[in-house]
Order: C-alpha cells, then structure tokens, then sequence
C-alpha cells in the first residue's frame, strides 16, 4: 500500500500540470475559435439555435480530441505545448477550408441549417481523429 500511496504524490503534480495545461490549450483554441467565426455562436447558442450548438460542440470536441492524444503521449508539458498547437493549427485551418468550401456557413449556421452543422462537425471530428493519429505516431 505504501507503493501505492507513493506512487500517487510523485506522480499527481505532474497529472495536474499536464492536465492543467492542456485544458488552458483547450479553452485558448475554442476562445479562437468562436472569435474568427463570423457569426456569435454563443448568443445563437443562447436564443436556441441548434445548429451553432452542433457546429460548436464538433468544433471543441474536434479541439480536445488531438489534445488528449498530445497529453497521452507527452513526455514534458513542451511537448504537449509545442505538438498541441500544430494540433489547434490544424484545426482551425479545417474551419476555414470548410467555410470555403460550404459557402456562406455562417449564414447556414445562423438559420438553423442543422444539416449543415453536422456535416460541419462531422469533417471536424474527422480530421480530428486523423490529426490525433499522426500525433500518436
């Protein structure tokens, strides 16, 4: 039990950083986000639009997914900085490339088009997964 007990206090402070830092990653990346978007998300969130909460949501799950695999493979938090702001990099390049893409999103967004919001998270939380893939190596 000692080993255990051990175990915990020598390991709990790094846990705590490398979570504490990658959460700070996480709400940086999602603060970013919901800023380059042309549309308020959270007040459209707010008055009930169920598109913008979808586009939302695909987009922070999208942010913490390669995240977590950043931390999950991490040896020091530099390396949870360094390789998780390619990860956000990537991700908020995707966005953009959607936006491109699905033309006036924004406005589908503001509308309600929930379709086009899943398509939205959908191609986010691809890319997410292939993006936390290549960073797990």
């Amino acid at each position: 039990m000692d080993g255990a007990i051990q175990s915990f206090l020598s390991g709990i402070p790094f846990l705590l950083t490398h979570f504490g830092v990658t959460i700070v990653m996480l709400v940086v990346g999602a603060f970013i986000y919901i800023k380059i978007t042309s549309h308020d998300e959270m007040a459209l969130i707010r008055d009930g639009n169920n598109a913008a909460a979808v586009s939302l949501s695909g987009a922070i799950l999208g942010l913490a997914i390669p995240l977590a695999f950043c931390m999950a493979n991490s040896v020091n938090v530099y390396d949870i900085v360094i390789w998780g702001l390619v990860t956000l990099v990537i991700q908020l390049v995707t966005f953009w490339i959607i936006d491109l893409w699905l033309r006036d999103l924004s406005r589908k967004i503001e509308d309600g088009q929930v379709g086009t919001a899943i398509l939205l998270a959908s191609v986010k939380l691809a890319v997410a997964s292939i993006n936390a893939a290549a960073i797990s190596g």
